[in-house]
C-alpha cells in the first residue's frame, strides 16, 4: 500500500465512522476529509466500504483502518469491520463459571469444550458467549455460555438469567476458526481500537455471537459486541 493509499482509506474509514453516528450530513464530511462534491466522496466511499455514505447512515457495517504507528517496525493500516447499533436492554440465559483473567484465554475454550461434551447444548444453545468483571475482584470475570431468553422456555437447572441494560454496540466481525479468530480481534480491539476511536468502553457486559456454521473453518464468522459510548 502506497502512502496516498492508506492516507485515503485511512480518511474514508474516519468518514465512515462519522457518517454512521448519523449526526452530520454528508456534504459536510465530504468536504472535511478533502472532496469537492458529494458525488466524487460517494464513489470514493462504495469502492472502500462497499456501499454508499446513506447507507452507512442507516447502518449498513462500516469498515475501519487503524492508524500507523511507528516504533521499531510500522503497525496498523489493517481493515477492521465494525459498526455501531442501538440494543433495547435483553435477557440472557447462560450457565456460568468464574475464571482469572490471567489464565481466562485457555480455560474459557475448554470450558466451550464442556459445555458440549456434557450436552448442556440440549437444553439451552450456546451460540453466545457472556463476558462480565466481577465488581469485587478486578482479576476476576464471570463468563457465561447460553442464548436470548426469549429463544426458550423455563430455567433448567444450572442456568440463570443475566438482565443486559440497554446500550449502544460496536459489533466486530471476526473471520476466521474459533476461538483463534475471537482472541485476535479481542487483542486488536484493545490494541488498536479503543485507543484512537471516538468511542469509549463500558465496563459491562461483553458478548461474543457465535453464527451458524463451522467454527473450525477459515471463513467462519462470528462477532464481539462491546458497549461503548461517544468520547
Amino acid at each position: 500500500m502506497t502512502p496516498t493509499e492508506y492516507l485515503r482509506n485511512r480518511r474514508l474509514s474516519q468518514a465512515g465512522a462519522e457518517l454512521a453516528n448519523g449526526d452530520k450530513r454528508v456534504i459536510d464530511v465530504a468536504l472535511k476529509y478533502g472532496y469537492d462534491s458529494p458525488e466524487s466522496f460517494a464513489k470514493a466511499f462504495s469502492r472502500f466500504h462497499g456501499f454508499s455514505p446513506m447507507q452507512a447512515r442507516k447502518g449498513s457495517p462500516i469498515k475501519f483502518m487503524n492508524r500507523y504507528t511507528i516504533r521499531i517496525t510500522i503497525e496498523g493500516g489493517n481493515i477492521m469491520e465494525y459498526q455501531i447499533e442501538k440494543w433495547e436492554a435483553m435477557d440472557l440465559l447462560v450457565h456460568t463459571k468464574t475464571f482469572h483473567v490471567e489464565t481466562s484465554e485457555k480455560e474459557i475454550p475448554v470450558f466451550w469444550d464442556e459445555y458440549y461434551e456434557n450436552e448442556e447444548y440440549r437444553k439451552i444453545p450456546g451460540y453466545l458467549g457472556i463476558c462480565a468483571h466481577k465488581k469485587t475482584d478486578s482479576d476476576v470475570l464471570q463468563y457465561g455460555i447460553g442464548c436470548k431468553a426469549s429463544d426458550v422456555e423455563g430455567i433448567p437447572e444450572g442456568f440463570e438469567i443475566i438482565h443486559i441494560p440497554e446500550y449502544s454496540w460496536a459489533v466486530f466481525r471476526c473471520v476466521g476458526p474459533s476461538p483463534d479468530a475471537i482472541q485476535a480481534m479481542w487483542d486488536r480491539i484493545y490494541n488498536e481500537w479503543l485507543p484512537i476511536a471516538e468511542y469509549e468502553l463500558i465496563p459491562d457486559y461483553y458478548i461474543e455471537n457465535y453464527l451458524p456454521g463451522n467454527p473450525t473453518a477459515q471463513d467462519y464468522v462470528s462477532e464481539i459486541c462491546i458497549p461503548v459510548k461517544r468520547c
